[in-house]
């Protein structure tokens, strides 16, 4: 894609972020889209061949984004156990909720598909796979099945209770939060070693 081509594409995932929170997936149009966006609905046709594509190509720059602030603070941080990291990984979260367009309403993708970043695997499990990968790679962790397992079940557990957070409180319910870690942290102590 040329630059402009990027560009055009890029305001088209912006305006569907704003339209996601002010509307809903249901609400959503591409006649809709393609006014926000201020491109001709032509434009819109030749990227995405319905709202859902589009919907999917947020869903996977949500996740870029989200894997790209957990690689950079990986990077910039030194963490004395891999438990820091996990809570960083939430916090991650946790700020996407708050600041990230569209976030709060689609996560990743799963009001609208369950299978939205993956045709085989639930989109949860496509996150516990990549923070699987990020851990072993910056803790050396045995990379065992069980990890795996107690990861995909750690980011279930957390995705319901952060979202239970933000219902109960628009910024985020902090005792909700801090819970949420707390579990997170103490299921995954007894089932990962380092």
């Amino acid at each position: 894609m040329q630059g402009r081509s990027v560009a055009r594409v890029q305001r088209m995932l912006d305006a569907c972020a704003e339209l996601v929170d002010e509307v809903g997936y249901e609400g959503l149009t591409t006649t809709l889209l393609a006014e926000r966006a201020e491109v001709a609905i032509g434009s819109v046709y030749q990227f995405f061949p319905d709202k859902r594509a589009i919907v999917q190509a947020l869903a996977l720059r949500n996740m870029d984004a989200y894997l790209q602030s957990l690689s950079d603070r990986f990077a910039s941080e030194t963490f004395t156990h891999w438990w820091d990291a996990v809570d960083a990984a939430i916090d991650a979260y946790i700020h996407m909720h708050r600041s990230v367009p569209g976030f709060r309403t689609l996560h990743f993708g799963d009001v609208v598909d369950l299978h939205l970043l993956d045709s085989d695997r639930d989109n949860n499990a496509v996150i516990a796979e990549r923070l699987a990968e990020l851990l072993i790679e910056q803790f050396k962790l045995a990379d065992r099945g069980r990890l795996r397992f107690a990861l995909q079940i750690s980011v279930e557990a957390a995705d319901a209770l952060i979202k239970l957070a933000f219902r109960r409180d628009s910024t985020g319910d902090e005792s909700v939060l801090t819970e949420a870690k707390a579990l997170i942290r103490e299921y995954l102590h007894r089932h990962v070693s380092a």
